[in-house]
């Protein structure tokens, strides 16, 4: 069992901004915050079960798959660092995650 869960800055930023999106796309914020509580509660599963999202070509670097989005996330001692929110829809060849580290 992980201590801590810790949001990087950008993972902050990123997700905030889907979540403005998809309010303003369907002009409610009913989906927006439903997709909250459910990346959210995915994250807090990590808490428990940290080595659940398929390893990355980084060792200490794993991403976990909710509907479109995939949490990337680096396990450390004691804690897990939420690095990324990743629309799975985009060009995975812009997702560089050695900037991430």
């Amino acid at each position: 069992m992980v201590g801590r869960i810790i949001w990087s800055k950008q993972a902050t930023e990123i997700f905030h901004c889907i979540l403005v999106y998809y309010a303003k796309k369907t002009g409610s914020k009913i989906y927006s915050s439903r997709l909250n509580q459910q990346i959210r509660k995915s994250v807090l599963r990590l808490k428990s079960h940290p080595f659940i999202g398929k390893q990355t070509e980084y060792e200490s670097i794993r991403d976990l798959s909710e509907g479109n989005l995939k949490i990337i996330y680096q396990i450390r001692k004691n804690e897990i660092v939420i690095l990324m929110i990743w629309d799975n829809r985009q060009n995975p060849a812009d997702l560089q995650i050695e900037s991430l580290i």
